[in-house]
């Protein structure tokens, strides 16, 4: 995706709908990882997205040529995935940028879990917002029907709970803070991709 408001010179910039966004460790792993990695092209180019946490942030950057990769970046620097998008064309020449959605989950009264089902488009990710309190455990088992994916858990302060996990691995643990979990999942292949998503708390 072309920005038709910012120049792609010598450096990398992050862009949203409003001010530019202030880069994070993340994101500046995942910029000098795409320099090595990228060829020419990769020396500049724009950040469309970056959803950020302490462990497992997923970076989508836009290189000098118009080349969209998506980027794993660890909380100790280390980089995870470095991979290109394939294109998502919108009709009218451009590539659909990553979103992310957040849902709050609700319990049915008497009952102490949920399942749901969602889609993601590559690079995109919905976030599941769950309260719970300290001590109690937290069940997360998240089913692909197709494409690929990942989740991560953030505490209520925001701090990693789970780094980047395989949906093949359920999670299951005790709670050390009180207030909204958040978690994540992500679209990390380069198709759409479905899925269910259980959560249980107890």
């Amino acid at each position: 995706m072309k920005s038709s408001s910012i120049a792609i010179v010598t450096a990398f910039v992050a862009i949203s709908a409003g001010p530019a966004l202030a880069m994070s460790d993340a994101d500046n792993a995942c910029i000098d990882h795409l320099r090595e990695v990228g060829g020419p092209d990769g020396k500049a180019g724009t950040i469309l997205s970056s959803s950020f946490s302490e462990a497992g942030t997923l970076v989508m950057l836009e290189d000098a040529g118009g080349t969209v990769w998506r980027c794993i970046a660890y909380s100790d620097g280390a980089i995870g995935e470095m991979s290109v998008v394939e294109s998502q064309d919108d009709g009218n020449g451009a590539m659909s940028a990553p979103t992310t959605e957040t849902v709050v989950v609700k319990f049915d009264a008497g009952t102490s879990g949920a399942t749901l089902t969602g889609s993601l488009t590559s690079g995109s990710s919905t976030r599941y917002v769950l309260g719970a309190a300290k001590d109690q455990f937290l069940d997360v088992r998240v089913a692909p029907q197709s494409g690929q994916l990942g989740y991560l858990i953030f505490n209520p302060d925001g701090s990693a709970l789970l780094d980047f996990m395989t949906p093949d691995k359920a999670y299951r643990g005790q709670l050390w803070q009180s207030g909204d979990h958040v978690i994540e999942v992500v679209n990390n292949g380069s198709t759409d991709a479905t899925y269910s998503v259980s959560f249980g708390i107890e």
